[in-house]
C-alpha cells in the first residue's frame, strides 16, 4: 500500500475558514503559550509554528527604529499637503518597506522589537492644544481632516488584497488624549459629549468603518472617570463600530492602573481588568500576571482564548501560517526598500507640504540679484529637525543648508553661521540622553553569547533596584547580579562646542562616540566596584551633529546601576559671527523654530519655556527673536523659514521679515524642497492643518480639553494665520458654485477654479459648512470637504468635492445621538477658514 502523507492540522490548511483555525490553534495551546502571545514581546510557540514577534512597530512617516528607510515629512507636514491620494500612496511606501525589511531580516532581528509588521501609527489625536508635544504627530486640529488623511494612510499601509495585510496599521490613542505629556499617566478627561463626539471620535470611528484598521490602541489617561484602558464606553463604541481586529494598550498603561490609578492591587488583578474589558496586547506588562489572574480565578481562560483569537486573526492576516507562495505580500524583496522612487515621493511630500505666510515680493529669490545669500539659524544644518519624532534613518538627509547650497552652486557665495541655540538653557538642568536605545542585556560579565533580553531605553538610566513600571529596573529574564550590558544609540549635538559626557556607573564601563574610545574604565579600582562612580570626560563636538555611540556596562558589586548624559556647550550664541556673515550679504535666509529635541513624547527638555516634551509657551523662544531683530536691522531682505512640529506665535517676525515659510519637519529630501520653493523650482501649495495664534494668552487651560476657545471651529480671537491659510506664487479665482443632493444626505459640490496668475500652480479647495444657528450654536464653521487641483496659468477646471453625510451630523444632546440638524446650511468655498470667497445655501 502507498504510504499516506500525514495531515495537516486544520489551522495549517488554508482552504478552511479563518475563524475554524484560529479555533483550532488555540485549543492546541497552554494558558502559558497563550499569555506569552499577549504581552507585546512574544517568545513564539515553536512547537505549533508560532514565530517570535513583537507586535510593537513604529511608522509613522516612515518605517521607523528599524535602520535605514524612506523619511517623508512629519505627520503634521504631511497634513499640510492636503492631498488624500498621495497619502495613500506614501501609506503604502511605509507598508512596502516594512515587509521589505521584514522580509530580510535573519534570526537575529526577525521578532524582535520595531522589526515587525504592526506599526502602531497613524497617531489621530487632534492636536487641540499648540502647547502639546505630540501634536506633530497627527494630523492637525480638525476631525474632518484628520479621519480623511488617516483613512488614506491606512488603506495605504494595510493594502488592498481581501486576504492578507500587506502590514497592520494601529488608530491610536482611543480616544481623548493630547497632552500635558507630564500627567499622561494619571489625568483625568471630562469633555462635553458634543466635544467628545464631533471632536474626539469621529477618526477613530472612520478608520474603524471605512478602513478597517487592524490595530486600536487605548491611551493612557482617563475619560469620565474611568481609565481609557478599561473604559466601557470606548469598548462598546468599537462593538459598535464592528471593529475585528486587536487592541492594544499604549506601553506601561497597565501599570498605571496599580500605581496611578490605584485600581489593582497587583499585576494579576490589572491584566484580569483590561482582558476582561477587551484588550488584547498589553505593551510592557509580563505575560505572568496574565496566568497569575487565571489562577486565582479573577478572569477565565476563555476570557484568554478570546483576546489571543484577536492576536493569531492578524498573524493569519499577515500570511504567517500560509503556505510559501500565497501571500503575495511576502515575495516582496528586501531591495524595495528605501528605492530612488520613494525617495522621489519624499521629495515630492516635502515640496507639497511647505506653506508659504508671507511673501512681500521677495519669493521666488531672483538668483541673480544676489551676490552673497546668508543662511543663518539653528536648523539650517539640522538632520533631526528635518526628520522629527517616531522616525527611521534617512540614507541621504538633505538639510536646509545642503539644499541651498546644491541649488545656487558657484552662481552665489553662500555663507552659514550657527547663530544662536533655540533657546535659552534652564541653569538647573543638564539634559539627560534622549532618545531611544537599543539595549542588550547578558547574563554574564563579558558580553558573551546571545543577550538574554533585549529592550529599548529611554534614556539610560539603569536602576535594578527600581520599580519595574518605572522603566529603570532589569528586563524580566535578567539576574540581578553578574551581568553586562550594551547599548547602542546616537548622540544629537545642537551648537558645535565643548560637550561634558558623564557616566555614574557602579562598575566598569567603556564609552565609544563617532568610532572613538571616550571612557575606558571597565575595571573599577579596588574598593570601588561596590560604589558609584562619576566619570566625565570633555569632547569638541559639531553643531547639528547625529553622532553614534556605544555604551558597555558591567556590574560591579551590589545592585547594577548606569546613567548616561551630555550637556551641552555653554550658551555662547554665535551672534557675532552671524552678524558678520549677515552684513557682508546682499540677502538672509534664516533657518529657526524647534524640533524634536525639545517638543515630543515625555522626554526631558533642558529649554526655557519646555517641560516633558511640551511647551510652556507658543512663541518664537526669545533668544531667536533677539537674534531675528538684529538681522532685520540690517537692511537686508530677510526670509524666515521656520521649522517646528506646531504653530508658533511668531507675530513680530510675522511683520518684519519679507517672507516667512512653514516647513514643519519636512523629511528626508526637506533641504531640497525649501531650495525648490524659495527659488520657485517649486510654486507652494502647502496649507496649515492647525491655526497660528498669536500668543499663549490666546490658548485656554492646557489641562482643559472643552473645545470652546481653540481651534478655528471655536476660536473667537483673530489668528496669526487661520486653519487651511497658505499663499502661492500665482492667483486663483472661484466662480459658479453649486450643489447637489446625493442619497443620503450627501452633497456634491462643485465650482470652477481659474488659474489668474502667471504660474502654473496647485490649489487646495476648502468647503466649509455651519448648521442652522438655531440648532447648533456652538462652532463658526467647520470643513466638511477639500480637494487639491493643479491648474496652469489661465486655465479653468471644475473641481467636484463629495460631502458626506458624516461631516454634517452633529451630536444631538436630547437624544443622545448623532442627528444632521434640518434646515438651512450655510456652504462656503474658500481658500481657508478666514478666506471664504463664494457662499450658498441648501436645506436639508
Amino acid at each position: 500500500a502507498l504510504a499516506q502523507k500525514p495531515s495537516l492540522p486544520l489551522y495549517r490548511d488554508p482552504a478552511k475558514p479563518v475563524d475554524a483555525r484560529i479555533h483550532d490553534l488555540v485549543s492546541r495551546m497552554t494558558l502559558e503559550e497563550k499569555a506569552s502571545m499577549m504581552q507585546n514581546t512574544t517568545p513564539g510557540v515553536p512547537r505549533l509554528g508560532i514565530p517570535r514577534y513583537d507586535w510593537w512597530s513604529e511608522g509613522l512617516h516612515g518605517v521607523a527604529n528599524a535602520g535605514v528607510a524612506t523619511v517623508f515629512p512629519q505627520a503634521i507636514g504631511l497634513a499640510a499637503m492636503w492631498n488624500v491620494p498621495l497619502q495613500e500612496r506614501i501609506g503604502h511606501v511605509v507598508g512596502v518597506e516594512g515587509r521589505a525589511k521584514y522580509n530580510g531580516y535573519g534570526p537575529d532581528l526577525r521578532g524582535t522589537r520595531f522589526h515587525g509588521l504592526t506599526f502602531w501609527s497613524p497617531n489621530i489625536n487632534i492636536f487641540r492644544d499648540p502647547r502639546w508635544g505630540r501634536g506633530q504627530e497627527t494630523y492637525g486640529e480638525d476631525p474632518f481632516l484628520t479621519s480623511q488623511l488617516g483613512v488614506a494612510f491606512v488603506r495605504g499601509i494595510q493594502g488592498d488584497n481581501p486576504k492578507y495585510l500587506l502590514a497592520g496599521a494601529c488608530a491610536k490613542h482611543f480616544a481623548v488624549h493630547s497632552g500635558p505629556e507630564p500627567l499622561r499617566h494619571g489625568f483625568n478627561v471630562d469633555p462635553v459629549k458634543a466635544d467628545l463626539y464631533e471632536t474626539y471620535l469621529p477618526a477613530f470611528e472612520a478608520l474603524v468603518r471605512q478602513a478597517h484598521v487592524e490595530v486600536v490602541m487605548t491611551a493612557y489617561n482617563s475619560l469620565y472617570g474611568t481609565p481609557c484602558s478599561i473604559n466601557p464606553l470606548l469598548y462598546s463604541s468599537l462593538a459598535k463600530w464592528r471593529f475585528d481586529g486587536q487592541v492594544t494598550s499604549d506601553c506601561g498603561s497597565v501599570d498605571d492602573l496599580v500605581y496611578s490609578y490605584k485600581r489593582a492591587k497587583n499585576q494579576a488583578q490589572a491584566q484580569a481588568m483590561v482582558l476582561k474589558a477587551g484588550m488584547d496586547v498589553t505593551c510592557g506588562a509580563a505575560s505572568k500576571g496574565i496566568v497569575e489572574a487565571v489562577k486565582e480565578g479573577l478572569l477565565s481562560e476563555a476570557v484568554v482564548d478570546k483576546r489571543v483569537s484577536a492576536l493569531l486573526r492578524t498573524m493569519f492576516r499577515l500570511g504567517f501560517f500560509d503556505p510559501k507562495g500565497m501571500d503575495p505580500y511576502a515575495a516582496i524583496k528586501p531591495s524595495e526598500n528605501d528605492t530612488p522612487e520613494h525617495a522621489a515621493l519624499a521629495l515630492r511630500a516635502a515640496r507639497e507640504s511647505i506653506v508659504l505666510l508671507k511673501n512681500d515680493g521677495v519669493l521666488p529669490l531672483q538668483v541673480g540679484k544676489y551676490q552673497r545669500i546668508a543662511v543663518i539659524g539653528p536648523n539650517a544644518s539640522s538632520v533631526p529637525a528635518l526628520v522629527g519624532n517616531y522616525n527611521g534613518t534617512p540614507s541621504a538627509p538633505v538639510t536646509v543648508l545642503a539644499g541651498l547650497r546644491a541649488a545656487l552652486g558657484s552662481s552665489v557665495q553662500l555663507d552659514y553661521a550657527h547663530g544662536c541655540d533655540y533657546a535659552d538653557l534652564k541653569v538647573a538642568e543638564r539634559p539627560v540622553a534622549t532618545g531611544w536605545f537599543q539595549g542588550e542585556y547578558f547574563a554574564n560579565s563579558t558580553m558573551s553569547g546571545k543577550p538574554v533580553a533585549n529592550r529599548w531605553d529611554r534614556p539610560i538610566a539603569l536602576d535594578a533596584v527600581a520599580s519595574d513600571h518605572e522603566g529603570r529596573g532589569l528586563p524580566e529574564g535578567v539576574p540581578d547580579h553578574g551581568i553586562s550590558v550594551r547599548w547602542t544609540g546616537s548622540l544629537l549635538t545642537n551648537l558645535g562646542g565643548i560637550y561634558d559626557l558623564t557616566v555614574r556607573a557602579r562598575g566598569g564601563v567603556r564609552l565609544v562616540v563617532d568610532g572613538k574610545m571616550v571612557i575606558d574604565s571597565w575595571t573599577p579600582a579596588p574598593g570601588q566596584r561596590g560604589t558609584e562612580r562619576v566619570i566625565s570626560v570633555s569632547r569638541d563636538l559639531p553643531d547639528n551633529a547625529t553622532l553614534p555611540f556605544t555604551l558597555d556596562y558591567v556590574q560591579g558589586d551590589g545592585a547594577a546601576s548606569v546613567s548616561f548624559n551630555w550637556s551641552t556647550p555653554p550658551a555662547e550664541s554665535g551672534e557675532a559671527n552671524a552678524l558678520a556673515i549677515a552684513k557682508s550679504a546682499d540677502l538672509i535666509v534664516y533657518v529657526g523654530g524647534i524640533s524634536a529635541q525639545l517638543e515630543g513624547e515625555e522626554m526631558s527638555v533642558p529649554y526655557v519655556g519646555f517641560k516633558g516634551g511640551d511647551r510652556h509657551t507658543i512663541e518664537l523662544p526669545a533668544v531667536q527673536t533677539a537674534l531675528l531683530k538684529k538681522l532685520v536691522a540690517l537692511d537686508k531682505p530677510v526670509v524666515f523659514v521656520n521649522l517646528s512640529g506646531s504653530a508658533i506665535a511668531m507675530p513680530w517676525a510675522a511683520e518684519h521679515v519679507d517672507a516667512l515659510v512653514q516647513a514643519w519637519y519636512p523629511g528626508e529630501a526637506g533641504g531640497t524642497a525649501v531650495a525648490d520653493v524659495l527659488l520657485g523650482k517649486t510654486n507652494p501649495s502647502g496649507r496649515l492643518p492647525v491655526t497660528f495664534y498669536r500668543s499663549t494668552k490666546d490658548l485656554p487651560p492646557f489641562t482643559d480639553y472643552a473645545m470652546a476657545g481653540r481651534t478655528y471651529r471655536y476660536f473667537h480671537g483673530t489668528p496669526l494665520f487661520p486653519f487651511g491659510f497658505g499663499l502661492s506664487y500665482t492667483r486663483f479665482t472661484y466662480s459658479n458654485l453649486r450643489v447637489v443632493r446625493e442619497l443620503g444626505d450627501a452633497l456634491s459640490v462643485s465650482v470652477d477654479v481659474t488659474d489668474a496668475g502667471g504660474r502654473d500652480g496647485d490649489e487646495v479647495v476648502q468647503l466649509y459648512a455651519t448648521p442652522p444657528a438655531a440648532s447648533h450654536p456652538r462652532e463658526s464653521e467647520a470643513l466638511c470637504g477639500f480637494g487639491r487641483v493643479h491648474l496652469a496659468k489661465g486655465e479653468t477646471k471644475t473641481v467636484t468635492i463629495l460631502v458626506p453625510a458624516t461631516a454634517l451630523r452633529r451630536w444631538d444632546t436630547t437624544t443622545n445621538a448623532y442627528a444632521i440638524p434640518r434646515g438651512e446650511w450655510t456652504l462656503r468655498a474658500a481658500e481657508s477658514s478666514a478666506d471664504i470667497l463664494l457662499t450658498t445655501h441648501v436645506d436639508l
